[in-house]
Order: C-alpha cells, then structure tokens, then sequence
C-alpha cells in the first residue's frame, strides 16, 4: 500500500514550525558550502559484488521548500546533510562528508595524511580516500585516529589502511582510552536488539522521498558495507597529553563518558583548528539513542565541553566535527560550544529539578522548554536527540523505570495489558472507532496509544492494521526528529510490508575477532536459556594456548561464571585451543578439531545445548509470537 498525503492537521503543525522558527538565517548554508572542491560523478559506491552500499545522490531530492509530509525543520537539516564531496576545512584539513552517516577527515602530514574516524564500511571509506586522493595528491595514509569507540567512527577503517601496515609500523592507529572494550563491547553483547532497532531508527528499509525515508539528523542514513576494526597502537589516557605524528603536533583531551563511554577532542595547534569529536554537533544528540545503549550523561558531558572552551576556546579558528560542517571563527567556536554545554546542562539540571519537586519521566518531558535562546539556534534542535526523550532519558539515569506510583509497580506486560484495555472499551471494533474519531481530529498520539492496545489483541485485524499505519505515518510526517520520523514510518512500513527483520549488521567477522576471552564467555552467558540450564552442572578448565591465559567456567543454576586461573583438579573437562579456535566454538563449531581434550566433552555439549540465540527480527509494532 502506498503512502498517504499529509493530513490537515499536519499541515497545519509543519505551518506552525515555519512560523515559529528563523528560517531567513542561512548561515548554516554558507558554512555548509565552504571549502567545497569535488564529488563523485556516480553518487552511487559499490561493494566487490557490485551492490550499491551508500548512494551519496540519493538524496537529491531534498531541495527547495519542505513538502507538507515532512516537518519544515527536519527538511531543513536534510537539505544541509545531504550536501556531500570533498571539503577544504583549512588548507592541510580536508573532510569527505556525505557518503555516509559520518564525516571522514584528512589532515595532511610531512610524509602522507593522518585519517580521522574513517566512516562505517571500508567501501565508503575507500571511495572517500580516493576522491581525496584525485585533488590532493597520492599521500600515504600514516595514521588513523578513532575519535570514539561508535562504530559510524572505525568500522571503515580497512578501506584506507591494513593490519599488515599496522604490523609493519607504517600506520598507528589512536584511540582514547577503553575504546576496544567498549567498541566489542556494545556491537555483541545487546547488538541482536540494537540492530533491529537501528532499521527503525535509521529507517534502513524505507524508499527515500517525501514520503518517506529523508534522513536522520545527524547523517542521512548509514551505509551498508563491509564494518572492521583495527586494534590501536597508541592509546591516549590523559587530558593535555601531546604526541607528533609524522610532524603534526596533536593535543588531546579526554572526554569519557559523554556521546560515548570512550571519547576524546583532539587540538591542531598549527591549524588553530579543534576537532570537538560528536560532542558539539549541529543537532541536539542523544541521551539516550532511540536504538538503545547506557544512558549518557549530560552532566559531564557539559563539563567537558567547558573545559574544552577553557583549553582552546582562544586558541581556536575553527572547530570541525565528524558529523556535519564545520564552523570557522574563534566567536563561532565558542558559540557552538557554549551552546551546546548550556543544552546539555540545562536538560540534565532542570529534569532534575522537576523530578524532585515529584513529576515523572513523562510528566517533565511534556512541561520542559527550552530557553528562547537555545530553542531559536539550530544547532540545539532536536534532530537526532529530541528534548522528549533526552528528558526521559536523564529521569531514567537517577530514578529507574518505577515513576513512584504503585499502580504502575506491577502492571501487565503489554499483550494482557491491550487484552484488557480492549475488553473495558468494548471490544476490538470500538477500539478502533475511537481511534478513527482520535484519528480525524488530528489527536495522533491517541490513536496510536488505543491502535497499539488492538494490535497487540488481533494482529491480523485489517481495519486495525490499516488506521495503525495511517497514524504512525502521520505522526512521522510532522516529526522535526529524524530519528523519530524513522521509527513512526517504519513502523507504518511493516504494518503494510511485513517484518523487515535487521537490515544491517554490526557483528563483523573482523569485529567479532577482536573479543577478549571475557568478552567470548560473557556473550555465551549472556545466550543461556536459564531454564533449561537449571539442572546442568560443570566445571571446564579452558587454556587458550597462543595467549597463555587459563580460565574456570562454571556453569550452575543456570549460570555461566569464570574466572582467570590456571587448570586444577576437579574440572569436568579440560580444553586447550587457540584465541581463533575459541571463537569458532563461541559460533556453534562444537567438533573436537583442533582443540585438546581432557575429560568429559559431553559437559561443552550440555552447556551449547542450551545456548538461545537472540532474534534479529522480533516483533517492535507487534506483539512476540
């Protein structure tokens, strides 16, 4: 079925934005424009296979005015994030931006090109690096510097430089410190479930146009590639730490725990150029990402940034991101950064203080605005954060998900809960009435709340399935969210398609590989159906031979625990493998080849009978089977 028009009541909301917002301030556009060289000829970037993984004009629709079915702000920003080539920042400072959701930038060394946060796939990365190449000459790539352990960051590393240069000595690859921890970390461990989110999110499977799919705020969308990872040669542990690479003298300054658990700003002092990594971009970001990840914190995340104006606030000409255009001029640097320190302060200050005067999550989100300042200044909409749910997010980093109100201490999971509902409102056909009547007078959120309760009732009701779709749709074309827009249309997209399961995977091989043996055992426990396990005991001493490390697993009450400690008596079985073996067994490769046994095998076999993998496409605007 195909999309609709626009609504009445959209647009009327989206004439409200125009109104309300400073579209004749065009600044951004021209600061956007600044420094454009090249681009591709063919918009279009291939993998080996000849598969189309980004398509850097397919946005080419964005200009002009917004159509009625997309927020006027939203349109806005898209138009500015679809711009793409290759960038002069300074002269010696170069970024390729818009072929994929990230920014890659180049700075220009004594001997070759130092290469920052090379994209997500090595197949943009590459292309990247080759249009640079085609203006600024054959330079070799000497170093690779991960701003942050996001994957948009490093995944396309092994398109501009390779293990063996790394071996060799020929590339260093700086990254702050934890970043491998945390990198692995977040790709494996709830990456089932953020994978499927990010389709929504990213609206990955959507058809680009008005109607649907126009980008994501931060970038438009991300690339669907080969992802990698390199292991850093250099890891960066300290504010004012300074290292010359192949003559560029870098200043760095560590900032963890904010847009990323592991993040770091780095200072060029020969350009007076900072690059301010994902913290000060031209969006509102997240607190909390809508794909799911630990709840950031905006309180330092706001003292990084201040300390960033204290260290080179004066000393800066310009202030460049891996997302977006960067901003020149030393009054523009401290405006963006001041700005968005304010933003993220004033989210986390003022949610807090209305949380302890007694309001909710919810309740806070609905009452909190911004400062008129802050709400007319483009780079504090929210984009890709949203004030809705950053608030939420901060509620749920002091006070949990329990608002206080025992009546929502226990409350049926959602199937029983809509089964209810439905009952209490007359059944199913009633439901639906009312949402057509919430429906028609432009009360979305309404009739997405009771068309959610019937849904989760009878899936397959067509009159049901039908509104539903209609409402989420609506709600995404008056979304100033990118991100939300995504979610609301995607949602409408397998109401009418079917389940488009998770589009893209962030689980590389080359990913995968890099896992510590915690990291493997943790992941094994992490899939243990309990249950099933409440009976199974063992003990298995594993030694993983090329790393010399020994380790105790302990499976018991349907739990996997270990310990770092060498074989001892009383194991069950006893293993001894290599790191790649290991990983193998990890992937469900159960045969003895290549692994040494003593004792009672059958004890590995027991605990991998009980292994339940997640479901990389589980229900989200439909209830589980």
């Amino acid at each position: 079925m195909p999309p609709k028009d626009a609504t009445a009541a959209v647009r009327e909301s989206n004439s409200a934005v125009r109104d309300a917002l400073p579209f004749d301030d065009t600044t951004d556009f021209d600061l956007a424009d600044r420094g454009f060289i090249a681009t591709l000829d063919d918009g279009a970037i291939r993998n080996a296979s000849g598969d189309v993984v980004w398509d850097a004009a397919g946005y080419g629709f964005v200009t002009g005015d917004a159509p009625d079915t997309v927020n006027p702000s939203l349109w806005r920003q898209s138009t500015l994030v679809s711009k793409h080539g290759l960038y002069e920042v300074v002269e010696g400072i170069y970024q390729v931006r818009g072929f994929d959701l990230s920014n890659i930038t180049f700075v220009e060394s004594d001997n070759g090109v130092i290469v920052i946060d090379p994209l997500i796939s090595e197949e943009t990365a590459a292309a990247a690096l080759a249009l640079y190449r085609a203006h600024r000459g054959d330079r070799k790539v000497v170093a690779v510097i991960f701003s942050h352990s996001h994957i948009d960051h490093f995944g396309g590393v092994l398109g501009v430089t390779s293990q063996a240069d790394v071996d060799s000595g020929a590339v260093q690859i700086i990254a702050p410190d934890g970043f491998l921890e945390h990198a692995i970390e977040e790709n494996v461990y709830a990456g089932t479930a953020m994978g499927r989110r990010a389709g929504y999110m990213y609206g990955a499977k959507l058809p680009r146009g008005p109607k649907g799919q126009v980008g994501a705020g931060l970038g438009q969308t991300t690339s669907t590639g080969v992802a990698g990872i390199l292991v850093p040669t250099l890891t960066i542990t300290t504010t004012g730490e300074s290292h010359t690479i192949d003559g560029v003298e870098i200043e760095f300054q560590m900032a963890p725990g904010t847009e990323a658990p592991s993040e770091m700003h780095f200072y060029f002092p020969a350009w007076r150029a900072l690059c301010i990594a994902e913290n000060a971009t031209h969006t509102m970001h997240n607190i909390l990402t809508l794909r799911g990840a630990v709840v950031r914190d905006p309180r330092i995340w706001s003292h990084y940034l201040n300390e960033a104006i204290e260290l080179y606030g004066d000393r800066s000409d310009v202030i460049f991101s891996p997302h977006h255009w960067p901003t020149w001029g030393g009054d523009g640097v401290v405006e963006l950064l001041s700005n968005t320190r304010d933003l993220y302060s004033y989210i986390h200050d003022q949610t807090l203080r209305l949380l302890n005067k007694g309001l909710t999550g919810t309740e806070i989100a609905e009452q909190i605005t911004l400062p008129p300042a802050l709400e007319h200044t483009w780079s504090a909409r929210g984009y890709y954060g949203s004030l809705s749910h950053n608030v939420k997010a901060v509620y749920q980093r002091y006070m949990g998900w329990f608002d206080g109100n025992p009546a929502r201490l226990w409350p049926h999971p959602p199937a029983a809960l809509a089964e209810r509902y439905v009952a209490a409102m007359g059944g199913i056909d009633a439901v639906v009435g009312l949402a057509q009547t919430a429906f028609d007078a432009g009360d979305f959120r309404w009739a997405a709340t009771l068309l959610d309760h019937a849904i989760f009732v009878q899936t397959d009701h067509a009159a049901a399935r039908e509104l539903y779709a209609d409402t989420l749709e609506q709600l995404g074309y008056q979304a100033e969210n990118g991100t939300w827009r995504n979610f609301f249309l995607s949602g409408a997209y397998e109401l009418r398609e079917g389940n488009f399961g998770t589009p893209t995977a962030t689980n590389a091989p080359t990913i995968l590989a890099e896992l510590s043996p915690e990291q493997v055992f943790d992941a094994l426990a992490i899939t243990i159906d309990a249950p099933r396990a409440w009976d199974l005991a063992s003990i298995t001493d594993v030694t993983i031979s090329d790393l010399g490390r020994s380790f105790r697993l302990r499976l018991r009450n349907g739990v996997l625990t270990y310990i770092e400690r060498e074989p001892a008596d009383g194991a069950d079985l006893t293993i001894r493998l290599t790191k790649q073996r290991l990983l193998q067994l990890a992937a469900g490769d159960t045969s003895t080849d290549g692994i040494e046994v003593e004792g009672d095998f059958s004890a590995l076999a027991d605990l991998f009978s009980v292994l339940d993998p997640g479901d990389p496409n589980f229900g989200i605007v439909e209830p589980l089977p």
